[in-house]
């Protein structure tokens, strides 16, 4: 079990009813028994939010992802096409031909996602600039500042012998 963490599962909390301006900084739970962990995991990896983003389009088939989605694998495309499709957010249908045609479109559930992720990346347009400011400004703190501080020397009491004096 990681350091910091119980096996209470209240920590794995709710987050329907909170209040954000109280929001419980352990309402996503660590630990990999929590669902909302899990589903957060899921939809919030690079994958996930490239194959829901190009879904919402229209419908593809695995070759068309794969060629839209620079960088992929043919393994992990099909892995995270299984997961979104086990989460209820992704549609794959087999069509009965010679050789099969399959493909996926995002379900109603996964186009209620869409539609966060897009406000999540409508966000960063708008402040990209911002962020690039805060970057540079702390980039170039860091570069002006020592490595590492100098470990501070032993206290001692006015009066007590320095460390390895002798006593005799």
């Amino acid at each position: 079990m990681e350091e910091g963490t119980s096996k209470s599962p209240s920590n794995c909390a709710s987050t329907v009813g909170v209040d954000y301006g109280d929001a419980d900084p352990f309402q996503w739970d660590v630990r990999e028994d929590c669902q909302v962990r899990q589903i957060l995991d899921r939809v919030a990896d690079k994958w996930s939010l490239l194959v829901i983003a190009l879904l919402e389009r229209r419908v593809l088939r695995f070759t068309e992802l794969r060629r839209e989605i620079d960088g992929i694998s043919q393994r992990m495309l099909t892995v995270t096409l299984r997961q979104l499709e086990r989460d209820g957010l992704v549609k794959r249908t087999v069509h009965p031909v010679v050789p099969p045609r399959v493909e996926y479109e995002l379900t109603a559930l996964g186009g209620t996602l869409h539609h966060t992720i897009q406000a999540l990346v409508t966000w960063t347009e708008e402040h990209q600039g911002e962020v690039a400011a805060a970057r540079a400004a702390y980039d170039a703190r860091e570069s002006e500042e020592p490595l590492a501080p100098a470990a501070p020397a032993p206290s001692r009491h006015l009066g007590a012998p320095p460390p390895n004096a002798s006593t005799a």
